[in-house]
């Protein structure tokens, strides 16, 4: 047994010591839902004020408006009443790092971790790798402030989104903790 999965298991058998969560609703107490990053600096629950149950926090690398994304909002609003949607970004993102193109080459050169410097991304692996990676869209971040906004107009231009729920645009600071509003991605997400 690795030593990460003794911690996992370790940690959860002392959270099932103290665990009175058992009778929580499933549809979240504060009815939103929170599009954020995967990154692990990001603590979604501390910087939004929440508690198990209250909100809908969904995660991806670059917290991207993809497909998967817009279809767990969709059952988060349909399902379970949601009535309102931040989408939230963070300085200091590694989907700012690389391209597709980066992405589709170090893949194809071996499915190892890579490593990164001041020069850029490098494939340490021997192979073999898979071409596969170029026909991903890797959701990349170019701006943040502008993917903030992209991502907020692409979902409430879903046809699976209905007009009357807002969605709000947010940069997480990861050096001072600040939510920061892009006023551009608030307006465009604006209920009607």
């Amino acid at each position: 047994m690795s030593k990460i999965l003794n911690e996992v298991l370790l940690a959860n058998r002392n959270y099932v010591a103290d665990f009175n969560k058992g009778d929580l609703a499933m549809p979240p107490a504060r009815q939103f839902a929170i599009l954020t990053c995967m990154d692990a600096r990001l603590d979604p629950a501390k910087y939004a004020g929440l508690s198990e149950g209250d909100a809908h926090v969904i995660r991806n690398a670059g917290g991207r408006a993809s497909d998967d994304a817009i279809r767990s909002l969709v059952i988060s609003y349909k399902l379970l009443g949601t009535k309102e949607w931040f989408v939230i970004h963070h300085t200091d993102c590694g989907m700012e790092t690389f391209t597709n193109e980066i992405m589709s080459d170090l893949l194809a050169s071996s499915l190892e971790t890579s490593s990164v410097d001041a020069s850029g991304w490098h494939d340490n692996g021997a192979g073999p790798g898979s071409t596969d990676g170029k026909y991903i869209n890797w959701l990349t971040i170019k701006n943040m402030a502008d993917s903030v906004l992209e991502d907020v107009k692409r979902i409430k231009a879903h046809s699976l989104v209905p007009s009357n729920i807002p969605v709000y645009g947010y940069v997480y600071d990861v050096k001072t903790g600040s939510l920061v509003e892009v006023p551009e991605a608030t307006e465009a997400g604006r209920a009607s």
